[in-house]
């Protein structure tokens, strides 16, 4: 019962199966002493009952009122442990969850996140938790409990009287079944409601992105209004979610309450005929009451666990997804990085790339054939028109993906048999899209490395030209600059993350369009400071600007994902119709321009 196939169904780790074991064991528990409660009750009534037809002598008050006293207690005990066993325990588990989806993240390959956006992440780890959170502590323990309870009691019955037990429990296998039929109805409007919910997530994120691009284009009205449409829409597909399930859980109730009729109209039919007397009639409608009670919940419960499944099935994907592992030892001969016959396509129907198994219909080649060396001590230049796989290569580099065919090599170990996150304490990396944190100019710096002192983050914002607009801030190092930077300019962000790349001191540097923000000034402030700081260091640069690696020891041109061209600058520069020195040109004749 509490198998692979639960704990994959229901997304629970092996602490979170032993959790539902012991929910189920105390549910169990709890549902038999209350049902001693009814006994007690029927005791009671039937030496009542003797006393009236009989003239027997009334019981004495005080053993009943001590077996009263001992239900009172034990009941209180055995409720105290079923809410730790349940609730108390799940709680617990759903933090180590959160905690391990995190860190799964963490592991996977870039790739996996080309398929799932921020919003439908941020829905898996808040919204996809919390639903199960409630299935884990509500609904399973108390579920299965009853199965278990039910059916000790309906053993005890029908070996009692299985025609009174007949009619007592026909109506909870048939609600179940009818419940148990509506499931495919109820994933179906589960996963249309969770689509839709998304959409409305999407839609809000985009437009608070993208407030200033809106505004300037007076574009309030059509936001607005899409943005409505879909949440409209989310509303009408949950109303629709809603009344389905409803539905059939109604339904199924008022079938397993007619339970309640066929017992009465069974037991006068038996009483009638002498098959019973009235005491034997009344116990099983104390029983009834009782069988009744935990399945009124559990109804409910089960269309829940329908539809919680959509929930489930999404946080699996993300746990069975496969991470990118390795050696956790790195230890290359020297820094070099050796590019071998590389290839490398972005799998578009999947969302996902480097992985195996060839190229579909719709997947895009980035790099075919690719082979270069950037040697330890030199700055190697990568350039080339847009698209042609410069930034791809730097990501390659890194095992930020993972190649199709051939190799990667730092020192002669080939990187993909070390885990990233040991392969990255070798790296610093300035990308073109600055990721900066709410916090201050110091702590975001500083995470280049962690535990460096302040001095010598700000000997680093130095080399990196961040000295003249911190010292303009309120509290200079210690201002905050809001989420993502939003208080900087984006100069002032790159430089910030330039600086962070130099506090790192790693053997390998790799600059995406690093000074693309800079003005000239500061552009050549930055590469005097990376000259000067990056000596004996591996060194990629990807460019569009030939000033930025015109000082580059060796230089790579890339021309539809395949090396053109490879040499110093100047012998790329005197070679008659090559692609380097076009660009050249055409960058020298457009300085010219103006308006």
């Amino acid at each position: 019962m509490f198998g692979k196939d639960f704990q994959h169904k229901y997304a629970l780790s092996e602490q979170g199966v032993k959790n539902v074991k012991q929910g189920t064991l105390w549910t169990v528990i709890v549902n038999l002493v209350v049902m001693g409660g009814m006994g007690i009750l029927f005791l009671m009534m039937s030496r009542y009952m003797n006393t009236l037809t009989t003239g027997a002598e009334l019981p004495k008050a005080l053993p009943i009122l001590l077996l009263v006293l001992a239900f009172v207690v034990l009941s209180f005990l055995t409720h105290l442990q079923q809410y730790k066993a349940t609730y108390g325990l799940v709680y617990g588990e759903v933090k180590n969850v959160r905690i391990g989806l995190a860190e799964r993240l963490r592991k996977l390959p870039l790739g996996y996140f080309g398929k799932r956006d921020l919003a439908d992440l941020t829905e898996t780890i808040m919204g996809d938790v919390n639903r199960l959170e409630h299935v884990w502590s509500h609904c399973l323990g108390y579920l299965y409990g009853s199965y278990v309870s039910t059916a000790i009691i309906a053993v005890m019955l029908f070996a009692y009287n299985w025609k009174l037990a007949l009619a007592c429990l026909w109506g909870v296998p048939v609600a179940f079944a009818l419940l148990f039929g509506s499931r495919k109805l109820a994933r179906r409007n589960s996963e249309i409601t969770k689509a839709a919910g998304i959409q409305v997530s999407d839609g809000i994120q985009e437009t608070l992105e993208n407030i200033r691009e809106v505004r300037a284009t007076n574009q309030e009205d059509r936001f607005l209004k899409e943005l409505g449409d879909k949440i409209d829409h989310h509303e009408a597909t949950m109303i629709r979610g809603e009344l389905s399930t409803g539905i059939f859980v109604n339904a199924a109730s008022v079938i397993m309450r007619l339970g309640v009729t066929t017992t009465i109209l069974t037991g006068t039919t038996m009483i009638l005929s002498g098959q019973i007397d009235f005491m034997t009639l009344f116990m099983f409608l104390l029983v009834i009451t009782r069988v009744y009670a935990p399945f009124d919940q559990a109804l409910a419960l089960i269309a829940e666990m329908f539809v919680s499944q959509v929930s489930a099935n999404r946080l699996m994907e993300i746990q069975d997804a496969k991470t990118a592992e390795g050696a956790e030892r790195f230890a290359p001969q020297g820094h070099d990085i050796v590019f071998n016959k590389v290839g490398f396509a972005y799998k578009v129907n999947s969302g996902e790339a480097g992985r195996e198994g060839g190229l579909g219909r719709d997947d895009k080649q980035v790099l075919d054939g690719v082979s270069f060396t950037a040697k330890e001590g030199e700055v190697t230049a990568l350039v080339g028109p847009s698209g042609s796989g410069k930034s791809t290569c730097a990501r390659l580099a890194a095992r930020l993906w993972d190649i199709d065919k051939g190799s990667i090599e730092v020192g002669g170990v080939d990187i993909a048999t070390v885990d990233p996150e040991v392969l990255l304490t070798d790296y610093a990396m300035v990308f073109q899209d600055v990721v900066l944190f709410d916090d201050t100019v110091m702590e975001n710096i500083r995470l280049g490395r962690h535990g460096a002192t302040d001095e010598e983050v700000i000997r680093a914002a130095r080399a990196a030209n961040c000295e003249e607009f911190v010292s303009k801030l309120p509290r200079g190092y210690d201002t905050p600059i809001g989420e993502n930077g939003a208080k900087l300019s984006g100069g002032e962000r790159q430089r910030i993350s330039i600086a962070r790349a130099l506090l790192k001191n790693a053997p390998i540097v790799l600059l995406d369009e690093a000074t693309a923000s800079l003005d000239v000034e500061n552009e050549t402030k930055v590469q005097g400071a990376l000259s000067r700081l990056l000596q004996g260091k591996t060194v990629l640069v990807i460019a569009h600007r030939m000033r930025t690696v015109e000082a580059a020891d060796h230089i790579v041109v890339l021309s539809e994902g395949k090396v053109a061209e490879e040499g110093r600058p100047e012998d790329l520069l005197q070679k008659d119709g090559g692609i380097f020195r076009r660009m050249a040109e055409l960058q020298t004749a457009s300085a010219g321009w103006s308006i």
